[in-house]
């Protein structure tokens, strides 16, 4: 008897894209790229082609479509990704032409969303966002979709596939808002818990694969998941960090952005980007041995404010910088930090940016509490920076470093001694 391994090998897709003049489209297509890699199919080439205007049938010219039929055949391919969004009358045609599946960017960025959720609100804002994408496409699924049901007491009478699953859908969509709704209530109440608390959030956001999980690992150990791949972080992850200063901040990492972010998946994904819109202040990641280090700082800076994100420091780190060969290649935008998550390089100098830009202003003081106020002390032990505790015969003295809540209740303790 023999035995044969069988052996899935990744699907082998070929990458199409239309060049408008509205974006630049060879910098897109090498994020194409990138993303197709993460979903696990393994790109074989691409095709760009210049045009006023997509075209209305099939995107693409009808030469192009010929010379595309022709690489499907020759090349074996099983997928065509277009970076651009299809109409479901394109998907159809191109599909009839091709005889070779066709998705489009938002479908192929929602896929690896889908495959990298893991909590329940990520899992109910990808399949929002997909249920939302798909509902107009359905008439794109051909005439399988349009046979009448013949379910007893399941649907109107004479009512289409089609109709039906439209029905089910909208069902469901009511169904995973009210669910977020609950989610994002729950979000809201630990925020607001936060605020009371007085505890201080900093939002690591930016481009995906720019290193922020990296960097939340290297600052707090927090075992967040970091690939060398698009969008390996979904879920949003909360770690303290406590500063050199002895203060507490809240890191918050976020999903990674990238251009032309679907409309479908930021307006599903609001709550979580909300987190970084309200956090006190934001590390702008970047990897700054990419060739579109800039680009990539301007899609996060118009995204955050798209989100009505004003008002709040925003500090951006160029991380990376261990594969910048020269610092003179690394580019200088404002008051960026140069830092390496991976090295730890910089470390030092973000902490200290982070320092600089807390939203109060702390303070350090003498105080003598009377002996009835030993509350006070483990408060300050406990939230804030105790440098000194001394039992003297006239009360308790503190040398600590105090936000202003807790400075304007114990300024009456205040003594000018300094040892």
């Amino acid at each position: 008897m023999e035995f044969y391994e069988n052996e899935v090998r990744p699907e082998r897709a070929f990458l199409v894209s239309v060049d408008t003049g509205e974006f630049d489209a060879e910098a897109s297509m090498s994020e194409l790229y990138e993303l197709t890699e993460s979903a696990g199919a393994q790109p074989v080439g691409a095709m760009i082609q210049k045009r006023e205007k997509p075209d209305g049938a099939t995107c693409i010219g009808s030469g192009r479509l010929e010379e595309l039929k022709e690489v499907c055949q020759s090349q074996e391919i099983d997928l065509i990704i277009f970076d651009c969004e299809l109409s479901p009358t394109q998907i159809r045609n191109l599909e009839f032409e091709t005889e070779v599946r066709i998705i489009d960017r938002t479908m192929l960025i929602l896929d690896i969303f889908a495959s990298r959720a893991r909590s329940r609100e990520g899992k109910l804002q990808v399949e929002l966002a997909q249920l939302k994408y798909l509902l107009p496409r359905l008439t794109g699924k051909g005439a399988a979709m349009s046979r009448l049901g013949g379910g007893i007491g399941t649907r109107g009478p004479g009512e289409s596939k089609l109709e039906t699953d439209r029905r089910h859908i909208r069902r469901r969509l009511e169904s995973l808002r009210e669910q977020l709704a609950q989610v994002e209530q729950h979000r809201n109440q630990l925020r607001r818990r936060r605020e009371k608390e007085g505890i201080i959030t900093a939002a690591i956001v930016g481009y995906t694969n720019a290193g922020k999980s990296t960097l939340m690992n290297t600052l707090t150990d927090a075992g967040v998941l970091a690939e060398d791949k698009l969008f390996a972080t979904l879920d949003p992850t909360s770690r303290a960090l406590k500063l050199p200063n002895g203060v507490s901040v809240m890191l918050i990492d976020t999903v990674g952005l990238v251009r032309r972010l679907p409309h479908h998946l930021v307006e599903a994904f609001h709550s979580t980007l909300e987190e970084a819109a309200l956090a006190d202040m934001i590390l702008n990641v970047c990897d700054a041995s990419s060739p579109e280090a800039q680009v990539h700082l301007e899609v996060t800076r118009k995204l955050l404010a798209d989100l009505g994100c004003t008002g709040r420091p925003v500090i951006p780190v160029m991380n990376k910088c261990d594969l910048v060969p020269s610092l003179l290649d690394i580019p200088m935008i404002g008051n960026a930090v140069r830092i390496s998550a991976k090295t730890g390089e910089g470390i030092g100098d973000l902490l200290a940016a982070v320092e600089e830009n807390l939203p109060v202003s702390l303070r350090r003081v003498c105080l003598l509490l009377p002996f009835d106020q030993a509350g006070l002390v483990a408060q300050i032990r406990k939230d804030h920076v105790l440098y000194q505790e001394e039992y003297r015969p006239d009360g308790i003295f503190v040398s600590a470093l105090l936000d202003p809540v807790l400075y304007g209740r114990v300024r009456e303790y205040e003594i000018l001694e300094n040892t």
